[in-house]
């Protein structure tokens, strides 16, 4: 019988909360003000505040915010557990169920990777009001590593 056992992620020594800071300047991450505050083996966790920037026309915290903070941790977490030598990733999939919404305050993610492979990576989210705790979204996204030709 084939041993399919699977290795422990393995978090790059080279990526900080510094580099992930300075990997996301100039793009939609720092343009609406994310920032990762926790990187760990198999998890990141990032924050982000609420403004009228964000919001959907009805007064509500845009989808697409809650979105686009989840993805962007797991982003930077797959970032951070890329095997040896790849190269870069892409999103292939994600999923996002929500469950309640903001006016004000800040939004607080928690991404853990699921499954990591040589050639792809699962990572699950979970958005939440940060002063209250309410969950906001839960949230799944499948990685494609990528490999130099």
């Amino acid at each position: 019988m084939e041993n399919h056992t699977e290795k422990a992620p393995h978090l790059r020594p080279e990526v900080t909360i510094a580099i992930l800071h300075e990997a996301m300047k100039g793009y939609l991450p720092e343009l609406v003000g994310m920032e990762i505050t926790a990187l760990t083996v198999g998890k990141v966790n990032g924050r982000l505040q609420v403004h009228k920037a964000l919001m959907a026309p009805n007064g509500f915290l845009h989808a697409a915010t809650i979105i686009a903070l989840a993805d962007t941790c797991c982003g930077m977490g797959t970032i951070a557990h890329l095997p040896d030598g790849a190269s870069l990733f892409t999103t292939v999939e994600l999923k996002c169920n929500f469950l309640g919404t903001v006016r004000e305050g800040s939004i607080a993610c928690e991404a853990e990777l699921v499954q990591s492979g040589r050639h792809i990576q699962v990572w699950d989210a979970t958005v939440k009001a940060e002063d209250t705790g309410q969950r906001l979204c839960l949230f799944r996204c499948t990685q494609m590593i990528l490999w130099p030709k």
